[in-house]
Protein backbone atom coordinates (compact mmCIF):
# COMPACT_ATOMS: atom_id res chain seq x y z
CA UNK A 1 0.00 0.00 0.00
CA UNK A 2 2.20 2.90 -1.32
CA UNK A 3 2.28 6.47 -0.42
CA UNK A 4 0.48 7.49 -3.44
CA UNK A 5 -1.77 4.90 -4.13
CA UNK A 6 -3.48 5.62 -1.01
CA UNK A 7 -4.15 9.22 -2.39
CA UNK A 8 -6.59 7.36 -4.91
CA UNK A 9 -7.88 5.13 -2.55
CA UNK A 10 -10.33 8.22 -1.60
CA UNK A 11 -11.49 8.46 -5.28
CA UNK A 12 -12.20 4.73 -5.59
CA UNK A 13 -14.07 4.50 -2.05
CA UNK A 14 -16.17 7.65 -3.30
CA UNK A 15 -17.60 5.59 -5.86
CA UNK A 16 -17.61 2.26 -4.50
CA UNK A 17 -17.68 2.59 -0.80
CA UNK A 18 -20.32 0.00 -0.89
CA UNK A 19 -17.65 -2.53 -1.88
CA UNK A 20 -15.28 -1.94 0.40
CA UNK A 21 -17.50 -1.63 3.39
CA UNK A 22 -18.30 -5.64 1.95
CA UNK A 23 -21.50 -5.24 2.62
CA UNK A 24 -23.16 -3.93 -1.13
CA UNK A 25 -26.88 -3.30 -0.35
CA UNK A 26 -27.01 -2.91 -4.54
CA UNK A 27 -25.54 -6.03 -6.09
CA UNK A 28 -25.53 -4.83 -9.18
CA UNK A 29 -22.36 -2.84 -7.81
CA UNK A 30 -20.51 -6.13 -7.38
CA UNK A 31 -21.74 -7.41 -10.93
CA UNK A 32 -20.48 -4.31 -12.71
CA UNK A 33 -16.81 -4.06 -10.34
CA UNK A 34 -14.98 -7.20 -11.39
CA UNK A 35 -13.97 -6.47 -14.93
CA UNK A 36 -10.08 -4.64 -14.63
CA UNK A 37 -6.76 -5.16 -13.51
CA UNK A 38 -7.95 -1.26 -12.08
CA UNK A 39 -11.16 -2.82 -9.92
CA UNK A 40 -8.48 -6.05 -8.51
CA UNK A 41 -6.04 -3.31 -7.72
CA UNK A 42 -8.56 -0.87 -5.74
CA UNK A 43 -9.72 -4.01 -3.83
CA UNK A 44 -6.12 -4.81 -3.02
CA UNK A 45 -5.45 -0.81 -1.96
CA UNK A 46 -9.21 -1.22 0.40
CA UNK A 47 -7.85 -4.47 1.68
CA UNK A 48 -4.45 -2.55 2.58
CA UNK A 49 -6.65 0.47 3.62
CA UNK A 50 -8.39 -1.89 6.47
CA UNK A 51 -4.70 -2.05 8.38
CA UNK A 52 -5.14 1.64 9.04
CA UNK A 53 -7.92 0.93 11.35
CA UNK A 54 -7.10 2.75 14.46
CA UNK A 55 -8.07 -0.76 16.29
CA UNK A 56 -5.51 -2.56 14.51
CA UNK A 57 -2.31 -0.21 13.51
CA UNK A 58 -3.97 3.08 12.34
CA UNK A 59 -3.73 4.52 15.91
CA UNK A 60 -1.99 3.88 19.00
CA UNK A 61 -3.51 0.64 19.98
CA UNK A 62 -1.09 -1.71 19.24
CA UNK A 63 1.35 0.25 21.12
CA UNK A 64 -1.02 0.77 23.89
CA UNK A 65 -0.25 -2.48 24.66
CA UNK A 66 2.87 -1.52 26.43
CA UNK A 67 0.70 -0.31 29.36
CA UNK A 68 -0.40 -3.88 29.45
CA UNK A 69 3.02 -4.90 30.85
CA UNK A 70 5.73 -3.56 33.00
CA UNK A 71 6.85 -1.15 30.38
CA UNK A 72 4.40 1.04 30.67
CA UNK A 73 1.56 2.71 31.95
CA UNK A 74 -0.97 4.89 30.98
CA UNK A 75 -3.23 7.32 33.28
CA UNK A 76 -6.42 7.12 30.57
CA UNK A 77 -6.11 3.85 29.60
CA UNK A 78 -5.34 5.33 26.19
CA UNK A 79 -5.95 2.18 23.51
CA UNK A 80 -7.26 -0.15 26.16
CA UNK A 81 -3.74 -0.71 27.92
CA UNK A 82 -4.67 0.72 31.38
CA UNK A 83 -7.78 -1.59 32.16
CA UNK A 84 -6.05 -4.47 30.48
CA UNK A 85 -3.16 -3.92 32.82
CA UNK A 86 -5.26 -3.19 36.19
CA UNK A 87 -7.55 -6.34 35.19
CA UNK A 88 -10.45 -4.48 35.04
CA UNK A 89 -11.39 -5.51 31.66
CA UNK A 90 -14.70 -7.25 30.53
CA UNK A 91 -16.14 -8.13 27.49
CA UNK A 92 -17.88 -4.79 27.05
CA UNK A 93 -16.08 -1.42 28.72
CA UNK A 94 -12.76 -1.77 26.81
CA UNK A 95 -13.00 -0.26 22.89
CA UNK A 96 -9.97 -1.85 21.76
CA UNK A 97 -11.22 -5.27 22.90
CA UNK A 98 -14.67 -4.53 21.77
CA UNK A 99 -13.80 -3.01 18.42
CA UNK A 100 -10.72 -5.18 17.44
CA UNK A 101 -12.74 -8.11 16.00
CA UNK A 102 -15.00 -6.61 13.71
CA UNK A 103 -12.55 -4.32 12.34
CA UNK A 104 -10.12 -7.59 11.42
CA UNK A 105 -13.27 -9.11 10.19
CA UNK A 106 -13.55 -5.97 7.74
CA UNK A 107 -9.97 -6.51 6.56
CA UNK A 108 -10.96 -10.42 6.04
CA UNK A 109 -13.80 -9.43 4.65
CA UNK A 110 -12.19 -7.36 1.81
CA UNK A 111 -9.55 -9.94 1.51
CA UNK A 112 -12.28 -12.70 0.47
CA UNK A 113 -13.88 -10.55 -1.80
CA UNK A 114 -11.23 -9.77 -4.05
CA UNK A 115 -10.21 -13.58 -3.58
CA UNK A 116 -13.32 -14.71 -4.90
CA UNK A 117 -13.68 -12.60 -7.62
CA UNK A 118 -10.53 -11.87 -9.10
CA UNK A 119 -10.30 -15.02 -10.92
CA UNK A 120 -12.97 -13.83 -13.45
CA UNK A 121 -11.07 -10.60 -14.65
CA UNK A 122 -8.64 -10.59 -17.82
CA UNK A 123 -6.10 -9.04 -16.65
CA UNK A 124 -2.13 -9.91 -16.44
CA UNK A 125 -1.83 -13.69 -15.02
CA UNK A 126 1.34 -12.42 -13.34
CA UNK A 127 0.05 -9.67 -11.51
CA UNK A 128 -3.21 -11.43 -10.53
CA UNK A 129 -1.01 -14.52 -8.99
CA UNK A 130 0.73 -11.45 -7.33
CA UNK A 131 -2.49 -9.50 -6.25
CA UNK A 132 -3.42 -12.83 -4.96
CA UNK A 133 -1.32 -13.94 -2.88
CA UNK A 134 -1.05 -10.34 -1.67
CA UNK A 135 -4.84 -10.68 -0.31
CA UNK A 136 -3.62 -13.92 1.66
CA UNK A 137 -1.28 -12.27 3.28
CA UNK A 138 -3.19 -10.19 4.43
CA UNK A 139 -6.00 -12.46 5.34
CA UNK A 140 -3.85 -14.17 7.24
CA UNK A 141 -2.08 -11.04 8.87
CA UNK A 142 -5.90 -9.91 10.07
CA UNK A 143 -6.33 -13.29 11.62
CA UNK A 144 -3.36 -13.85 13.03
CA UNK A 145 -4.46 -10.86 15.44
CA UNK A 146 -7.99 -12.21 15.85
CA UNK A 147 -6.14 -15.83 16.99
CA UNK A 148 -3.76 -13.94 19.20
CA UNK A 149 -6.22 -12.04 21.52
CA UNK A 150 -8.91 -14.05 21.27
CA UNK A 151 -8.43 -17.76 20.43
CA UNK A 152 -10.65 -19.41 18.37
CA UNK A 153 -12.91 -17.40 16.44
CA UNK A 154 -15.31 -17.89 13.12
CA UNK A 155 -12.88 -19.01 10.41
CA UNK A 156 -14.35 -17.09 7.08
CA UNK A 157 -12.70 -18.09 3.26
CA UNK A 158 -15.48 -16.73 1.43
CA UNK A 159 -17.15 -13.26 0.57
CA UNK A 160 -19.12 -12.17 3.38
CA UNK A 161 -22.83 -13.36 3.48
CA UNK A 162 -25.10 -10.99 6.29
CA UNK A 163 -27.56 -13.85 6.44
CA UNK A 164 -24.72 -16.63 7.89
CA UNK A 165 -22.94 -14.15 10.10
CA UNK A 166 -25.55 -14.63 13.10
CA UNK A 167 -25.15 -18.72 12.96
CA UNK A 168 -21.29 -19.21 12.65
CA UNK A 169 -19.80 -21.20 15.30
CA UNK A 170 -16.55 -20.48 16.61
CA UNK A 171 -13.60 -22.44 14.88
CA UNK A 172 -10.78 -24.25 17.23
CA UNK A 173 -7.68 -22.07 17.88
CA UNK A 174 -5.81 -24.86 16.00
CA UNK A 175 -8.18 -24.33 13.01
CA UNK A 176 -7.55 -20.57 12.60
CA UNK A 177 -3.81 -21.23 13.48
CA UNK A 178 -3.51 -23.81 10.26
CA UNK A 179 -5.34 -21.11 8.11
CA UNK A 180 -2.70 -18.63 8.82
CA UNK A 181 0.06 -20.96 7.92
CA UNK A 182 -1.83 -22.10 4.29
CA UNK A 183 -1.93 -18.41 3.81
CA UNK A 184 1.54 -17.58 4.36
CA UNK A 185 3.08 -20.62 2.28
CA UNK A 186 0.34 -19.95 -0.67
CA UNK A 187 1.48 -16.40 -0.80
CA UNK A 188 4.90 -17.47 -0.38
CA UNK A 189 4.79 -18.62 -3.97
CA UNK A 190 3.70 -15.79 -5.51
CA UNK A 191 5.01 -12.38 -3.64
CA UNK A 192 8.07 -10.55 -5.11
CA UNK A 193 11.58 -11.10 -3.37
CA UNK A 194 10.75 -7.35 -2.49
CA UNK A 195 8.14 -5.54 -2.78
CA UNK A 196 7.49 -3.84 -6.17
CA UNK A 197 6.35 -0.76 -4.65
CA UNK A 198 6.53 0.43 -0.86
CA UNK A 199 4.31 -0.98 1.83
CA UNK A 200 3.10 -4.03 -0.33
CA UNK A 201 3.74 -7.12 0.80
CA UNK A 202 6.89 -9.25 -0.45
CA UNK A 203 8.08 -12.88 0.18
CA UNK A 204 9.64 -11.35 3.44
CA UNK A 205 6.64 -10.39 4.99
CA UNK A 206 4.99 -13.61 4.81
CA UNK A 207 7.83 -15.65 6.05
CA UNK A 208 7.83 -12.97 8.89
CA UNK A 209 4.09 -13.58 9.52
CA UNK A 210 4.48 -17.41 9.44
CA UNK A 211 7.47 -17.30 11.91
CA UNK A 212 6.06 -15.13 14.69
CA UNK A 213 2.84 -17.48 14.51
CA UNK A 214 4.36 -20.44 14.70
CA UNK A 215 6.85 -19.05 17.18
CA UNK A 216 3.68 -17.76 19.65
CA UNK A 217 2.09 -21.30 18.62
CA UNK A 218 5.51 -22.66 20.09
CA UNK A 219 6.40 -24.48 16.76
CA UNK A 220 9.98 -23.49 17.03
CA UNK A 221 11.14 -25.79 14.45
CA UNK A 222 9.06 -24.08 12.01
CA UNK A 223 9.92 -20.78 13.00
CA UNK A 224 13.52 -21.15 13.19
CA UNK A 225 12.81 -22.24 9.25
CA UNK A 226 10.99 -19.51 8.43
CA UNK A 227 12.98 -17.27 10.02
CA UNK A 228 15.97 -18.66 7.63
CA UNK A 229 14.29 -18.06 4.74
CA UNK A 230 14.76 -14.09 5.60
CA UNK A 231 18.04 -14.39 6.27
CA UNK A 232 19.42 -16.58 3.65
CA UNK A 233 17.50 -14.37 1.03
CA UNK A 234 20.23 -11.59 1.81
CA UNK A 235 17.05 -8.52 1.23
CA UNK A 236 17.12 -7.38 4.61
CA UNK A 237 20.03 -5.94 6.78
CA UNK A 238 19.95 -3.89 10.11
CA UNK A 239 19.94 -0.71 9.94
CA UNK A 240 23.30 1.38 11.02
CA UNK A 241 21.37 3.85 13.24
CA UNK A 242 18.75 2.09 15.75
CA UNK A 243 17.56 5.64 16.66
CA UNK A 244 16.94 6.73 12.86
CA UNK A 245 15.63 3.36 11.93
CA UNK A 246 12.00 5.16 13.65
CA UNK A 247 12.59 8.55 12.08
CA UNK A 248 10.39 9.59 9.42
CA UNK A 249 13.03 10.38 6.59
CA UNK A 250 14.84 6.90 6.85
CA UNK A 251 11.64 5.43 6.21
CA UNK A 252 11.52 2.30 3.97
CA UNK A 253 14.97 1.13 5.10
CA UNK A 254 16.77 -1.96 4.89
CA UNK A 255 15.80 -3.12 7.78
CA UNK A 256 11.70 -2.86 6.88
CA UNK A 257 10.22 -5.64 6.43
CA UNK A 258 6.73 -4.66 6.10
CA UNK A 259 4.91 -1.32 7.42
CA UNK A 260 2.06 -0.02 7.60
CA UNK A 261 1.46 3.54 5.12
CA UNK A 262 0.14 6.59 6.30
CA UNK A 263 0.15 10.07 4.53
CA UNK A 264 -0.88 13.09 6.11
CA UNK A 265 -3.17 14.64 5.57
CA UNK A 266 -5.27 11.43 4.33
CA UNK A 267 -4.41 8.78 6.40
CA UNK A 268 -2.31 9.83 9.75
CA UNK A 269 -2.63 9.10 13.70
CA UNK A 270 -1.59 10.71 16.84
CA UNK A 271 1.34 8.66 18.20
CA UNK A 272 3.77 11.79 18.40
CA UNK A 273 2.08 13.52 20.83
CA UNK A 274 0.46 10.68 22.89
CA UNK A 275 4.16 10.24 23.65
CA UNK A 276 5.40 13.28 24.17
CA UNK A 277 2.76 16.09 24.85
CA UNK A 278 -0.02 13.87 26.17
CA UNK A 279 2.45 11.18 27.57
CA UNK A 280 -0.31 8.95 27.72
CA UNK A 281 1.67 5.90 27.18
CA UNK A 282 4.81 6.13 29.64
CA UNK A 283 8.19 4.09 30.14
CA UNK A 284 8.73 2.50 33.67
CA UNK A 285 11.20 2.39 35.30
CA UNK A 286 10.87 -1.22 35.42
CA UNK A 287 12.00 -1.16 31.89
CA UNK A 288 14.91 1.35 32.34
CA UNK A 289 16.41 -1.02 35.23
CA UNK A 290 16.59 -3.95 32.41
CA UNK A 291 18.72 -2.30 30.11
CA UNK A 292 22.15 -3.61 30.91
CA UNK A 293 25.59 -1.69 31.29
CA UNK A 294 27.63 -1.29 28.32
CA UNK A 295 29.96 -3.57 29.56
CA UNK A 296 27.04 -6.08 28.56
CA UNK A 297 26.17 -6.55 32.21
CA UNK A 298 23.22 -6.13 33.98
CA UNK A 299 23.68 -3.24 36.76
CA UNK A 300 23.58 -5.68 39.88
CA UNK A 301 26.28 -7.69 38.17
CA UNK A 302 28.24 -4.38 36.37
CA UNK A 303 31.38 -2.45 38.28
CA UNK A 304 30.19 0.07 36.19
CA UNK A 305 27.21 0.56 38.01
CA UNK A 306 27.07 3.87 40.43
CA UNK A 307 23.65 3.86 42.01
CA UNK A 308 23.79 7.84 42.44
CA UNK A 309 23.65 7.49 38.36
CA UNK A 310 21.74 4.90 37.70
CA UNK A 311 21.29 5.23 34.29
CA UNK A 312 24.75 5.99 33.16
CA UNK A 313 26.76 3.98 31.58
CA UNK A 314 23.74 1.74 29.23
CA UNK A 315 22.99 0.00 26.67
CA UNK A 316 22.50 3.19 24.07
CA UNK A 317 19.50 2.10 23.57
CA UNK A 318 17.86 3.16 26.83
CA UNK A 319 18.44 6.74 25.63
CA UNK A 320 17.15 6.08 22.18
CA UNK A 321 13.86 4.77 23.24
CA UNK A 322 13.33 6.41 26.32
CA UNK A 323 13.17 10.25 27.52
CA UNK A 324 14.60 10.71 30.55
CA UNK A 325 15.02 13.77 33.29
CA UNK A 326 18.35 15.52 33.09
CA UNK A 327 18.77 14.36 29.31
CA UNK A 328 17.81 16.99 25.95
CA UNK A 329 15.24 16.11 23.97
CA UNK A 330 13.66 18.44 21.45
CA UNK A 331 16.54 21.10 22.61
CA UNK A 332 15.54 21.57 25.66
CA UNK A 333 16.61 19.71 29.18
CA UNK A 334 13.95 17.29 29.95
CA UNK A 335 12.74 18.69 33.57
CA UNK A 336 11.72 16.00 36.33
CA UNK A 337 8.10 17.19 35.82
CA UNK A 338 7.94 17.49 31.94
CA UNK A 339 6.59 13.84 31.72
CA UNK A 340 4.12 14.24 35.04
CA UNK A 341 2.54 10.38 35.03
CA UNK A 342 6.00 8.31 35.74
CA UNK A 343 8.97 11.14 34.75
CA UNK A 344 9.92 9.30 31.80
CA UNK A 345 8.59 9.67 27.97
CA UNK A 346 9.15 7.83 25.29
CA UNK A 347 11.18 8.74 22.07
CA UNK A 348 10.39 5.92 20.05
CA UNK A 349 7.66 6.07 17.31
CA UNK A 350 8.03 10.04 17.15
CA UNK A 351 9.22 12.06 14.79
CA UNK A 352 11.42 14.54 17.30
CA UNK A 353 15.43 14.22 17.79
CA UNK A 354 17.06 15.20 20.73
CA UNK A 355 18.84 18.93 19.30
CA UNK A 356 16.21 20.14 17.31
CA UNK A 357 13.49 22.40 18.70
CA UNK A 358 10.92 21.33 16.09
CA UNK A 359 6.75 22.45 16.00
CA UNK A 360 4.55 20.29 17.85
CA UNK A 361 2.73 17.44 15.67
CA UNK A 362 -0.47 18.52 16.22
CA UNK A 363 -2.96 15.29 17.70
CA UNK A 364 -3.95 13.12 14.24
CA UNK A 365 -1.59 14.56 11.97
CA UNK A 366 1.48 12.16 12.21
CA UNK A 367 2.62 10.20 9.47
CA UNK A 368 4.99 7.96 10.93
CA UNK A 369 4.95 4.37 9.30
CA UNK A 370 4.59 1.53 11.83
CA UNK A 371 6.65 -1.52 11.21
CA UNK A 372 4.85 -4.89 11.29
CA UNK A 373 7.79 -6.77 10.72
CA UNK A 374 11.57 -5.40 11.03
CA UNK A 375 14.84 -7.46 10.65
CA UNK A 376 15.82 -6.84 13.89
CA UNK A 377 12.52 -8.91 14.97
CA UNK A 378 13.61 -11.61 13.15
CA UNK A 379 16.80 -12.54 14.33
CA UNK A 380 15.35 -12.57 17.32
CA UNK A 381 12.73 -14.97 16.57
CA UNK A 382 15.49 -17.41 14.96
CA UNK A 383 17.67 -17.12 17.93
CA UNK A 384 14.93 -17.36 20.54
CA UNK A 385 13.27 -20.71 17.88
CA UNK A 386 16.51 -22.17 17.47
CA UNK A 387 17.91 -22.20 21.06
CA UNK A 388 14.72 -24.31 21.54
CA UNK A 389 15.06 -26.92 19.16
CA UNK A 390 18.87 -27.14 19.60
CA UNK A 391 20.44 -24.93 22.37
CA UNK A 392 22.75 -22.19 21.70
CA UNK A 393 24.50 -22.62 18.32
CA UNK A 394 27.25 -20.66 16.40
CA UNK A 395 23.95 -19.25 13.96
CA UNK A 396 22.24 -18.31 17.54
CA UNK A 397 24.90 -16.78 18.61
CA UNK A 398 25.49 -14.89 14.97
CA UNK A 399 22.28 -13.80 14.74
CA UNK A 400 22.26 -11.72 18.21
CA UNK A 401 25.47 -10.78 18.26
CA UNK A 402 24.55 -8.62 14.61
CA UNK A 403 21.82 -6.69 16.93
CA UNK A 404 24.14 -6.51 19.36
CA UNK A 405 26.65 -4.73 17.37
CA UNK A 406 24.34 -2.41 16.00
CA UNK A 407 23.62 -1.11 19.60
CA UNK A 408 26.87 -0.59 20.77
CA UNK A 409 26.73 -3.40 23.22
CA UNK A 410 29.27 -6.50 23.78
CA UNK A 411 28.77 -9.44 22.28
CA UNK A 412 26.66 -12.31 23.77
CA UNK A 413 28.87 -14.00 26.38
CA UNK A 414 29.80 -17.95 24.90
CA UNK A 415 29.35 -21.29 26.92
CA UNK A 416 25.68 -20.17 27.84
CA UNK A 417 23.33 -23.09 28.63
CA UNK A 418 19.97 -23.35 26.98
CA UNK A 419 18.18 -22.23 30.17
CA UNK A 420 20.78 -19.13 30.17
CA UNK A 421 20.46 -18.30 26.32
CA UNK A 422 16.81 -18.62 26.71
CA UNK A 423 16.93 -15.73 29.71
CA UNK A 424 19.56 -13.29 27.34
CA UNK A 425 17.15 -13.82 24.37
CA UNK A 426 13.99 -13.06 26.57
CA UNK A 427 15.78 -9.93 27.61
CA UNK A 428 17.09 -9.03 24.39
CA UNK A 429 13.49 -8.81 22.57
CA UNK A 430 12.30 -6.91 25.61
CA UNK A 431 15.39 -4.37 25.29
CA UNK A 432 15.51 -4.06 21.21
CA UNK A 433 11.61 -4.00 20.96
CA UNK A 434 10.40 -2.02 23.73
CA UNK A 435 7.83 0.46 22.93
CA UNK A 436 6.78 -1.33 19.66
CA UNK A 437 3.85 -3.13 21.67
CA UNK A 438 5.30 -6.60 21.38
CA UNK A 439 6.41 -7.40 24.61
CA UNK A 440 2.53 -7.89 25.85
CA UNK A 441 2.25 -11.08 23.52
CA UNK A 442 5.79 -11.97 24.69
CA UNK A 443 4.73 -12.26 28.60
CA UNK A 444 1.29 -13.95 27.66
CA UNK A 445 3.43 -16.76 25.14
CA UNK A 446 6.19 -17.42 27.94
CA UNK A 447 3.67 -17.83 30.64
CA UNK A 448 5.21 -15.14 32.29
CA UNK A 449 2.47 -12.64 32.64
CA UNK A 450 0.86 -13.74 35.91
CA UNK A 451 4.44 -14.00 37.54
CA UNK A 452 5.38 -9.64 36.12
CA UNK A 453 1.88 -7.82 36.07
CA UNK A 454 0.60 -8.95 39.80
CA UNK A 455 2.32 -6.15 41.57
CA UNK A 456 3.22 -2.70 41.87
CA UNK A 457 3.76 0.62 39.57
CA UNK A 458 6.28 3.63 40.28
CA UNK A 459 7.43 6.31 38.79
CA UNK A 460 10.45 8.37 38.07
CA UNK A 461 11.10 9.15 42.10
CA UNK A 462 10.38 5.85 43.19
CA UNK A 463 6.38 6.81 44.36
CA UNK A 464 3.63 4.02 43.65
CA UNK A 465 1.34 5.43 40.94
CA UNK A 466 -0.82 2.11 40.95
CA UNK A 467 -1.36 -1.95 41.08
CA UNK A 468 -1.51 -4.61 38.26
CA UNK A 469 -3.43 -7.72 38.16
CA UNK A 470 -3.43 -10.63 36.10
CA UNK A 471 -5.44 -13.37 36.22
CA UNK A 472 -3.90 -16.26 34.75
CA UNK A 473 -7.09 -18.21 34.57
CA UNK A 474 -8.52 -15.51 32.30
CA UNK A 475 -6.32 -12.94 30.65
CA UNK A 476 -4.01 -14.83 28.74
CA UNK A 477 -6.84 -14.33 25.82
CA UNK A 478 -9.42 -11.35 25.74
CA UNK A 479 -13.15 -11.97 25.70
CA UNK A 480 -15.36 -12.17 22.97
CA UNK A 481 -17.01 -8.31 22.60
CA UNK A 482 -20.37 -8.62 24.08
CA UNK A 483 -22.35 -7.16 21.10
CA UNK A 484 -20.63 -10.38 18.79
CA UNK A 485 -22.30 -12.27 21.60
CA UNK A 486 -25.44 -10.40 20.90
CA UNK A 487 -25.47 -10.64 17.25
CA UNK A 488 -24.16 -14.08 16.75
CA UNK A 489 -26.01 -17.20 19.73
CA UNK A 490 -23.73 -19.68 18.28
CA UNK A 491 -20.93 -17.97 20.02
CA UNK A 492 -19.10 -18.86 23.32
CA UNK A 493 -17.24 -16.52 25.61
CA UNK A 494 -14.21 -17.32 26.74
CA UNK A 495 -13.49 -19.06 30.07
CA UNK A 496 -13.43 -16.54 33.26
CA UNK A 497 -15.70 -13.58 31.07
CA UNK A 498 -19.22 -15.23 32.29
CA UNK A 499 -22.15 -15.32 29.23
Amino acid sequence: MRKYIIVALTVVMGSCSDFLDVSPSDRLIQVDFWKTRQHAEAALVGTYNALLNGNIYGGVAMIAMEAATPNAFTYNNTGGGGFIAQGIHDAANNGIINNKWGACYVGIGRANTLLSNIGGITMDETTKKRYTAEAKFLRALFYHDLWLYYGGVPLILETPNLEKQGTLPRNKADEVYAQIIKDCDEAVADLPQLGTTKGHAAKGAAFALKARTMLYKGDFQGAAAAAKQIIDGKSYTLFADYRELFQLDKEGNSEVIFDVQFKNPEFTHSMDITFTDFNSIAPLPDLLNDYYMTDGLPASQSKLFDPKKPYDNRDPRLNQTNILPSTTFRAKTVLANTFGFTGIGQKKYTVYKDNEDRATIAEGQSELNYMVFRYADVLLMFAEAQNEVAGPSQAVYDALNLIRKRAGMPNFPTGLTKEQMRAEIRHERRIELAGEGLYYHDIRRWGTAEKVMNTDIFNFAGGKIGTRKFNKDRDYLWPVPTVVLQNNTSLEQNPGYGK
